[in-house]
């Protein structure tokens, strides 16, 4: 794009040159008109250069914005799924149906003073120890933090005929102790196969700490236990507003 604005300026130049030095009287009108119209394609080609890579980041926002809503649902249920189950799940009807039909215990956790022995059978020396005791005292049921949330289809990703890929794994947190993880994505250049090829391979290249890194938007990690998504806070404003209000 910039190679064609620099040529019609140089052909716009060149066309001046010829009319002041070269063209009959006559035919002037004619040329003026002939640059007139290059001045417009000229500043038409600078507007656009200047406003496509703005739409471009103002559209991508929009829907990098319904995938991420859509991975923040997806990642809540696998929360809760390893809360209630111990593990994660890649089976997608059955994280629907996990919603809809399980229960979540609540848990009150409270400190009480034992009495224990720290001397021995003949000579007892009785010593005051404090515990952490966890009772459960109630349930509540999964959907409940779903309300008004599109579980349903939360596997679809917005604006495509795709689903978002599931993987599971483990990690070794510390020698010995592997810990489940799982991790959930879409690459960009499938949510974003609409608009300009240039600006897309760029997106995908991007580096900065205030984007999207990488060729996929994610949520979870295979490599490190997390369950963050791979966006910059931008992107969770909107959620930390409705806390904020609560």
């Amino acid at each position: 794009m910039l190679i064609t604005i620099i040529a019609a300026i140089v052909v716009t130049i060149a066309l001046a040159f010829f009319i002041v030095k070269y063209l009959p009287l006559k035919l002037r009108p004619l040329m003026s008109i002939v640059l007139l119209v290059s001045a417009v394609f000229i500043t038409w080609k600078i507007y656009d250069g200047i406003m496509k890579p703005i739409n471009f980041n103002n559209d991508k926002k929009v829907i990098y914005t319904k995938v991420i809503n859509q991975l923040k649902i997806i990642r809540d249920a696998e929360i809760a799924h390893k809360e209630v189950t111990g593990s994660y799940s890649k089976d997608i009807n059955g994280l629907i149906q996990f919603i809809d039909t399980a229960q979540l215990a609540l848990t009150n956790t409270s400190t009480v003073v034992e009495k224990v022995n720290k001397g021995t059978k003949w000579q007892p020396l009785m010593v005051d120890v404090e515990k952490r005791v966890t009772d459960t005292i109630g349930y509540e049921p999964v959907l409940s933090r779903f309300t008004g949330r599109d579980y349903k289809n939360m596997f679809d990703v917005p604006g495509t005929d795709k689903q978002f890929i599931i993987e599971l794994g483990a990690v070794e947190k510390i020698a010995g102790l592997q810990v489940a993880v799982f991790q959930v994505k879409i690459a960009k250049i499938d949510i974003l196969k609409d608009m300009d090829a240039s600006l897309v391979k760029q997106e995908l290249e991007v580096a900065t700490t205030d984007e999207i890194k990488g060729g996929y938007v994610s949520v979870g990690s295979l490599n490190e236990v997390t369950t963050g998504g791979n966006w910059p806070p931008y992107y969770d404003k909107a959620d930390n507003a409705k806390k904020n209000n609560k």
